[in-house]
């Protein structure tokens, strides 16, 4: 049995490889134990939440957390289909982000709150 690791949609996965042929043609690849998932800061939720209009990668976030952003200001810059899309704050207030730049994000999910 070998070990090797195999890298799917950017994340990173060791396997075992093991020769079950005598001549060696083919192979069976089983997962080994994968690492537990980081574990996602708890987010209050409180504020009107930023959601994402279509599935992507955070390329930026425009503020820190706490920072104070005006109604239709950029807060996150969304890559989908190899266009930058900007993410404008829906309100004035003061911004707590949920994701951080690399995430990937799916339609619908909350990017920050403003409160």
């Amino acid at each position: 049995m070998r070990k090797f690791n195999v890298v799917v949609n950017g994340k990173s996965y060791e396997v075992d490889v093991e020769e079950v042929g005598g001549d060696g043609a083919s192979v069976s690849i089983a997962p080994a134990a994968a690492p537990a998932p980081a574990a996602k800061p708890v987010v209050s939720g409180e504020g009107t939440p930023v959601k994402a209009p279509m599935p992507g990668l955070i390329l930026a976030l425009a503020h820190k957390d706490g920072d104070a952003v005006k109604k239709s200001e950029k807060v996150v810059v969304l890559e989908a289909m190899k266009m930058e899309n900007d993410i404008n704050a829906p309100e004035n207030g003061t911004i707590t982000y949920v994701v951080k730049k690399g995430d990937n994000v799916e339609t619908g999910a909350v990017l920050a709150y403003i409160k």
